[in-house]
């Protein structure tokens, strides 16, 4: 099934969610009702049992050029009120995408600017091409990128967002590679193979245990403490006695695939 609304395509292909935006005539600038859509479509997936894994990506040449110049012009109207409103729904589509507990992933064909890097920095795996664009743009025009920053400093650490964030300056995919924002750099002609390639891999893997590790990782990225110590033994604990960790290593023992990797 695919439902076209707002600017988004959204399907589910062989228990992938394929969350396409889809506004190339604005480059998929995001807007209040894009916004909703796309948060509504991660809340979709995330409770899907078909879905095992959710895929972003774009149609046109540009992957997202960030915000909508005519959401901005709106915008710019409103009380602080309306800005506080406005601006949490865009932190609640960043927090929906980081806190799924489905694997996340990011087909980045084009250049990504600005709110687009947030999406980019809140999911889980991302591939680009080499002639993708990357800026966190806002100080340009006298904005903070604010809802996105936890997401960004996350991923390319305090020292570089001081730059990237400060001078607003374009950079490659390789440098967004060696920056941690991207996890894998590929030609054109085989991005597709790279987003296949890693589908294959998620899909080999126990659906609980991904979502358990996922929150695993929001746990444990932070100061190394007796409190983190004990939260992940319980953590493990709790995952080995549970269906999918029984099933797991009992396969893995009697050298046969599991129930989940068997079709």
């Amino acid at each position: 099934m695919s439902l076209n609304t707002t600017g988004l395509i959204t399907t589910v292909e062989d228990g992938v969610a394929v969350i396409t935006l889809d506004r190339p005539e604005v480059r998929n600038a995001f807007d209040d009702a894009l916004i909703a859509a796309l948060t509504r479509a991660y809340d979709a997936a995330a409770v899907d049992p078909q879905v095992y894994a959710v895929l972003l990506k774009a149609n046109g040449p540009t992957f997202c050029a960030g915000a909508d110049l005519n959401w901005m012009r709106r915008m710019a109207t409103y009380s602080r009120q309306e800005n506080l409103a406005d601006a949490m729904a865009l932190a609640t589509l960043m927090r929906t995408i980081d806190l799924c507990p489905k694997p996340t992933l990011v087909r980045v064909h084009g250049s990504a600017f600005a709110g687009a890097t947030g999406l980019i920095a809140a999911s889980d795996i991302v591939v680009a091409v080499p002639e993708a664009e990357f800026a966190i743009t806002e100080v340009r025009i006298g904005l903070i990128p604010s809802v996105i920053s936890p997401y960004l400093v996350r991923a390319m650490g305090a020292r570089q967002a001081r730059r990237y964030f400060l001078t607003a300056e374009r950079f490659s995919a390789e440098t967004a590679l060696a920056l941690g924002l991207v996890h894998e750099v590929v030609s054109a002609e085989e991005l597709d193979a790279a987003i296949v390639r890693h589908l294959k891999a998620l899909k080999a893997a126990s659906p609980g245990a991904m979502a358990a590790t996922k929150a695993l990782i929001a746990a444990v990225d932070r100061p190394f403490d007796q409190t983190v110590l004990q939260d992940t033994a319980r953590r493990i604990a709790d995952q080995r006695v549970s269906a999918d960790g029984r099933e797991g290593v009992s396969a893995f023992l009697e050298k046969r695939k599991p129930t989940w990797g068997a079709a």
